[in-house]
């Protein structure tokens, strides 16, 4: 039998208009499996085309690309079907990224991003 998963781990933080290069999340371990990912708008954005992304420091939108800051709630990671991001071989940071056209002065939310570890037996 192959490798079983146990429980997933979330790494999370706080994020706010002003944090416009990637601001790290956490660390995800070697060997980990990103399973989901994910922002909560607690404050709207009120930019003109406020995007924020997801993904690590090697690749910072590669779980998620663009999500939209101008809503209030839970914004689901748009490219985990298809990200070839998942499996982390070395340690690395996790980061979230906010953008925008022009014009913020205010936005705020919690940005998420859940592992598992093989137990290989």
């Amino acid at each position: 039998m192959g490798a079983k998963f146990t429980g997933i781990t979330y790494l999370n933080t706080d994020f706010d208009i002003n944090d416009t290069t990637a601001k790290s999340i956490g660390q995800l371990p070697a060997g980990a499996v990103v399973v989901d990912a994910f922002i909560v708008v607690t404050t709207v954005f009120d930019a003109t085309g406020p995007v924020i992304d997801l993904g690590t420091t090697a690749n910072p939108d590669g779980f998620a690309t663009d999500l939209a800051g101008g809503v209030i709630g839970k914004i689901v990671a748009d490219e985990l079907a298809t990200s070839n991001d998942l499996e982390i071989g070395t340690a690395t940071q996790a980061v979230v990224t906010y953008g925008e056209t022009s014009g913020g002065t205010v936005g705020a939310g919690w940005a998420f991003v859940g592992y598992v570890i093989p137990n290989v037996s």
